[in-house]
């Protein structure tokens, strides 16, 4: 059992980091208010390898792969739920949950193009009981008429209207989610439309896609229920060479159509980070979706993790002040490891890189930058490196009421040894 330094202990070492802090102008205090602000929207396919709950079974398409076999995923709503709330509570703050339109609750095959909220009203009752706010995304995979690997931008008109019903449909569920919860839903469209090797024609796909969304769109919501976005890739398995809704398709139709951008971390090029697009997307958008994700060579939507990638994000977010104009959902799915670990070390290291980024001493680096001081602001970047950061993150966790450091891990294998096991 992972031993948990006392109350005493945590906030002695958090007086000290204070004081750090406080030494080059940054208010440890403040920063965990604000991070205590933000609400990162939890995706639910970790906890079932993007299986869903419709009564016909189809196997994962569109490019999209769960690896791994590891014990215990949930086979119900009543399980995921669970799972849900396990995770939840080994996380600090106040988050989101993102559904994807498969995870209805229905006793009776239903089509994706009449799903209601109706078959939601479940997800809607559990959000409120936990003061959970909701987010929501048509599926438009793993489906028969998915695939050939083209959805809205399909050449049978009567293929892409069934996705454009599909996708119209979810909007309104949505703006279901946004009016019962009495926050935002943010809907976002991805599609899987594409060709592995090179096409003959890339103008016609992107005018059918266009025109798919306009009618999607069509219908006007409440933007305090319902925001929609869109969101890019740049390939996929299936998709190698040629992806419809590339970023500079979105990008144009976010900015002349009023929609939210989805950046997916995962859906650029290895080594392209989304973190410099941001500020570039937001000088002509209000707001904007982020989906974060780990791709490893490719979009493998591994577990995210503390890394250089995930820092650039959030402190473009901070230094910015764009906290209130980025949603920040969560995209990976690990069947490899115990899927209520990767909910929680993920969800908990997005935090923690806010919290990195909300400790910078901005101020100072700015009037470095301005002054042309570039000597100072690399060696205060580096000196920022050696700040007693987990000491405040730890006393960020003592204060939201979760476990400190591993200690998270005791309480997943006894959930594991009581619960998963049972499940095969």
């Amino acid at each position: 059992m992972t031993r948990q330094p006392s109350e005493a202990h945590l906030e002695q070492a958090y007086m000290l980091a204070k004081e750090r802090y406080a030494d080059v102008g940054v208010d440890t205090d403040a920063a965990l208010k604000t991070l205590e602000t933000i609400s990162i929207s939890m995706h639910c396919w970790q906890g079932d390898d993007v299986g869903g709950f419709e009564n016909a079974a189809y196997g994962l398409s569109g490019g999209i792969m769960a690896t791994g076999n590891y014990p215990g995923k949930a086979r119900t709503v009543d399980d995921l739920r669970h799972d849900l709330d396990k995770a939840y509570s080994l996380i600090p703050g106040n988050h989101r949950l993102n559904l994807h339109a498969i995870y209805l609750e229905t006793d009776r095959k239903v089509e994706r193009i009449d799903i209601q909220p109706e078959h939601f009203a479940g997800w809607v009752d559990w959000a409120k009981a936990n003061n959970h706010g909701l987010d929501f995304n048509p599926t438009c995979f793993s489906h028969p008429l998915a695939d050939s690997g083209f959805t809205l931008a399909h050449p049978d008109p009567a293929i892409r209207q069934y996705w454009i019903d599909h996708c119209a449909a979810s909007r309104r569920i949505g703006a279901y989610f946004g009016e019962a919860l009495r926050t935002p839903c943010v809907t976002n469209v991805w599609i899987p439309d594409g060709y592995k090797d090179t096409p003959a024609d890339r103008k016609s796909p992107r005018e059918r896609l266009k025109t798919s969304l306009d009618a999607i769109f069509a219908e006007k919501l409440n933007p305090q229920h319902n925001l929609d976005a869109v969101e890019s890739k740049l390939f996929g398995l299936g998709s190698e060479s040629y992806v419809v809704g590339s970023h500079e398709f979105y990008l144009g139709y976010a900015i002349a159509n009023n929609v939210l951008l989805c950046l997916d971390s995962g859906h650029y090029h290895p080594t392209e980070s989304i973190a410099d697009k941001i500020s570039s997307v937001l000088m002509y958008k209000d707001e904007l979706l982020l989906h974060v994700s780990r791709g490893v060579r490719w979009d493998s939507d591994h577990v995210i993790v503390l890394n250089d990638d995930l820092q650039a994000i959030m402190q473009e977010i901070v230094r910015g002040d764009y906290l209130h104009r980025v949603h920040i959902g969560l995209d990976f799915f690990d069947a490899s490891i115990n899927r209520i670990a990767a909910w929680v070390i993920g969800t908990r290291n997005a935090l923690r890189a806010l919290l990195l980024a909300l400790l910078e001493p901005r101020e100072r680096l700015r009037q470095y930058e301005n002054y042309g001081d570039f000597t100072a602001r690399l060696a205060l970047l580096e000196a920022t490196r050696g700040m007693p950061f987990g000491a405040v993150w730890d006393y960020y966790c003592m204060q939201q009421d979760v476990p400190v450091g591993m200690g998270f891990m005791d309480e997943i294998r006894a959930y594991e040894r009581d619960i998963l096991v049972s499940r095969g």
